[in-house]
């Protein structure tokens, strides 16, 4: 159950570093990192991240000693308890996502679904 007294999501110290840093390189307008979810995928929903430059109405905000994440409010429901990490790899790097409220996951790892 969600605990309102809880952030909608989580960091890890290396997601935070990163969210930090892009904000340093977006420009001055950049305020934060925006995520959310779009229908895409074989499981049918996909992480979107990217950068926001305004709060929009009804948008949920995480802010972790200055990096902040801002929840597009159609995501809320599917991102509730998730923690965003971010991982370097020899051939990737990039934000990763562990939910709780994902049932599915399709075989590449680019989209998830839920119940």
């Amino acid at each position: 159950m969600f605990d309102p007294s809880k952030p909608v999501v989580n960091l890890t110290d290396a997601a935070a570093d990163r969210v930090r840093h892009l904000m340093s390189k977006g420009g001055d307008s950049v305020i934060g990192l925006r995520v959310g979810v779009s229908s895409k995928g074989c499981s049918g929903l996909s992480y979107v991240v990217e950068y926001a430059k305004e709060k929009r109405q009804f948008e949920e905000e995480v802010d972790i000693d200055g990096a902040k994440i801002l929840i597009d409010p159609a995501a809320v429901m599917f991102l509730i308890g998730a923690e965003i990490d971010y991982e370097t790899s020899k051939l990737e790097s990039g934000f990763t996502f562990t939910n709780p409220n994902e049932t599915a996951r399709c075989g590449c790892g680019e989209s998830f679904s839920v119940a």
